[in-house]
């Protein structure tokens, strides 16, 4: 059995890093319709990983917990090399965090600069490491990045400790204005808590509506793996694996569900009224002309997709289809975990692995 697979019953032999990420070559050529895949206006898209990993530890996600939050990046020649081989006009980049090193963005842009590879760029990042890196994404701005994803997650600073971000709420708006003076269109994320009310519903939509951004919605939602997952004190209301997509409550909400789900959905309704729909065709319409010219209707579809995707009624009978698959919850929650006991690679066969990788490159 391959290392890191495991059964229904947990059982399976524990999981292994790769010698090293260059030795990674994706088979992008297995994939028939690569025409369907797209992220916002690039159509279509690929996707590519420079690092693999994250060294901080938000409570909701289990980046950190995959590699004991190591990070680790493939060498810039190695990373030109596989982008080079894409033939998409956009690349999503996958990191977790990109660019938080700033000497290796640096010297990937620096290859990709003496190559001469043209390519518009969408990647996901941190506040802090924007604002720290600035010159860094200055770089890759004029080398192709159009747009990235900032997890702000909160707009308050309650919020933010929360979930742990170990950000400030000045630190994000900062990075806003950041990408708004590099020219780089930033979309966001917010969770929303099941505890919300109406008036806090009510105060997202109106900081959604009062900045020009890209504004998701998604619901918190404790993943397995995370440290949520263990921690939650409200008892999960569901253990059907189908509702654990952070579109879905499956803790006890403040609200009536059904009330939930309707003030949810009006909150999304920020990024309808915003960017999809006629209003996107409008500003858009030069470019979805030129998407449609070349027989690709991916981006055009979707900005009617609003309706179909965010729907409280259908929300609300999903959550009475019957379960196909039952998850296996925790048997009670706990107030601290130990880190180390949700790490799948533990640090000590981490750095003897990466110590492996090392030596086997030199």
């Amino acid at each position: 059995m391959l290392p890191g697979i495991v059964t229904l019953s947990g059982s399976g032999p524990p999981a292994e890093l790769v010698h090293s990420l260059d030795d990674l070559t994706p088979a992008r050529d297995l994939l028939p319709k690569r025409r369907k895949y797209f992220i916002g206006v690039l159509d279509p898209a690929a996707s590519i990983e420079f690092t693999r990993g994250c060294p901080w530890d938000c409570v909701f996600c289990s980046a950190w917990t995959f590699y004991a939050r190591s990070y680790r990046h493939r060498s810039p020649e190695a990373a030109a090399e596989d982008l080079a081989r894409i033939r998409e006009s956009g690349v999503f980049i996958v990191d977790d965090v990109a660019f938080i090193q700033r000497e290796h963005g640096y010297a990937i842009a620096k290859e990709i600069e003496r190559r001469r590879i043209k390519k518009q760029f969408y990647l996901e990042t941190r506040a802090d490491v924007l604002v720290r890196n600035k010159e860094v994404f200055r770089y890759w701005k004029r080398l192709g990045l159009e747009y990235l994803f900032l997890g702000i997650e909160a707009i308050d600073e309650e919020g933010l400790q929360a979930h742990r971000k170990r950000v400030t709420v000045n630190r994000n708006l900062e990075a806003l204005e950041c990408a708004r003076e590099l020219g780089i269109v930033a979309a966001i994320n917010i969770i929303a808590d099941p505890s919300w009310d109406e008036p806090r519903f009510t105060a997202v939509r109106e900081w959604a509506l009062a900045v020009p951004e890209i504004v998701h919605i998604t619901v918190n939602t404790p993943y397995p793996g995370t440290e949520t997952w263990y921690t939650e004190s409200r008892k999960f209301s569901t253990n059907d694996y189908r509702l654990v997509d952070v579109q879905h409550a499956v803790l006890p909400t403040k609200l009536p569900l059904e009330e939930f789900y309707r003030q949810l959905v009006q909150t999304q309704e920020v990024l309808n009224q915003k960017f999809m729909g006629w209003v996107a065709l409008g500003r858009t319409l030069g470019l979805a002309l030129g998407f449609l010219a070349q027989g690709q209707t991916n981006f055009v579809k979707m900005l009617w997709k609003f309706n179909s995707v965010y729907n409280y009624r259908r929300q609300i009978a999903d959550h009475h289809r019957e379960a196909q698959y039952r998850m296996h919850l925790p048997e009670a929650s706990q107030k601290r975990v130990d880190p180390s006991t949700l790490y799948v690679i533990q640090p000590h066969s981490l750095s003897r692995q990466m110590g492996q990788g090392r030596a086997a490159s030199q």
